[in-house]
């Protein structure tokens, strides 16, 4: 009955019109003025050469690149809420993102800091990080007999995220400076690959993956029951887990590898979007994916937005808003 009265197409459309209004705010603000009304103008050609630079080299890769990582992020974090039916699961906070981090770093460290010319490579490099340590972290939270244990995942991968972290710091102790900062800034989520060949290496893996999981979703409906009512209609669990598991590790791989260590998106998202469109995956996803581009482009532009030149990354922001409903979470459940 309380299904019923969630109004998934609804909140959609409301998203959609909140989204829309956040990238217009998004790309006419900033420290390079350009004002709401020579948007159009300048996107059909018609801006001064600066600002036809500002928007299509600075301002549309950026937000291109958060609106998909945001959506991947969200993505993400339903799977794996779902697959271990634990409430509180997120790539950032059960240490995905740091598995991905620490093999971005060896890379970034290898390749002399060009990562520009790795651009298509570094979402693989970050998924095979994030899959090793994925794979550890389900190894150590698995019980005999019970299967994975949901406090324990949240332990084991908080604790992967502080180590795989400090390792990182380790690994750049005795690096040059630019090399710590480059570290500093993606630990911070200052979504620092922001650039059209960023865009393209991320693009092909939410086209590719967000629509399987969305054809999906009566699958995750079945994954979301118990485990005998599960087998009982004919899903094969393990192979299923390890499918969607890959999967949210890929996605949120693919997105930290280019804006940085963004954690709590696929946490809200998620929640956010059973709170306005029911529990179903085939109603609620399109409503988690719309939240996850929103909270994203919102944070950053807040950000970018401050008064004084002050500049604080995405990352932070959605960390401030992230953190506090963490622990409500924790609070209620």
């Amino acid at each position: 009955m309380r299904e019923r009265k969630k109004h998934p197409v609804k909140w959609a459309i409301i998203l959609s019109v909140m989204f829309i209004s956040a990238i217009v705010i998004a790309l006419s603000s900033g420290a390079a003025g350009m004002t709401v009304d020579r948007l159009l103008p300048v996107l059909f050609g018609q801006g001064t050469p600066k600002e036809s630079f500002v928007l299509f080299e600075l301002r549309l890769p950026r937000v291109a690149v958060i609106t998909l990582a945001g959506i991947a992020l969200a993505v993400s974090g339903t799977l794996l809420q779902t697959v271990t039916r634990n409430d509180l699961a997120d790539p950032g906070i059960i240490g995905i993102h740091s598995g991905a981090g620490m093999a971005i770093t060896v890379f970034y460290l290898f390749a002399g800091g060009d990562l520009p010319n790795y651009a298509f490579l570094l979402p693989a490099v970050g998924f095979a990080g994030a899959l090793a340590t994925a794979g550890l972290i389900w190894l150590f939270s698995m019980e005999k007999g019970r299967g994975i244990m949901p406090v324990r995942l949240l332990l084991v991968g908080i604790g992967f995220a502080s180590a795989l972290s400090g390792g990182m710091m380790i690994l750049i102790s005795g690096a040059d400076r630019q090399d710590v900062a480059f570290i500093a800034e993606w630990l911070a989520g200052s979504v620092w690959g922001a650039d059209w060949p960023f865009v393209f290496a991320l693009l092909p893996w939410v086209a590719l993956l967000v629509p399987f999981i969305y054809y999906r979703s009566n699958t995750l409906n079945v994954l979301a029951l118990t485990e005998p009512s599960a087998i009982g209609l004919g899903v094969k669990l393990a192979r299923t887990r390890f499918l969607m598991i890959a999967i949210a590790v890929a996605l949120a791989a693919a997105a930290v590898s280019v804006t940085g260590y963004i954690a709590f998106v696929g946490l809200m998202a998620p929640h956010i979007a059973r709170a306005l469109a029911g529990p179903r995956h085939e109603r609620f996803l399109p409503v988690a994916m719309l939240v996850g581009a929103l909270l994203l482009v919102g944070a950053d532009t807040i950000g970018h937005s401050l008064p004084a030149g002050l500049t604080v990354p995405a990352g932070i922001v959605v960390a401030l808003i992230g953190a506090p409903y963490f622990l409500y979470l924790m609070r209620k459940g």
